[in-house]
């Protein structure tokens, strides 16, 4: 019985240091994703910008006739 709750007392062990790094992990990937939508966001302004700059460029273009 008594090797029966050591056995029991490891397993419940190894389960908490799982949830622990578990944890760490999710917030490790919690901080890249905050990270990469941030990136996304600024990324996605630039482009936006560089558009509007393009179809400036193409607006002083003559049309073909």
């Amino acid at each position: 019985m008594h090797a029966e709750l050591d056995t029991l007392e490891a397993k419940i062990r190894q389960v908490a240091e799982l949830c622990h790094t578990l944890r760490q992990d999710n917030i490790a990937l919690r901080q890249q994703l905050l990270s990469a939508q941030q990136d996304n966001k600024h990324l996605t302004t630039k482009l936006e910008a560089a558009k509007a700059r393009l179809q400036a460029l193409l607006d002083t273009l003559p049309e073909d006739a």
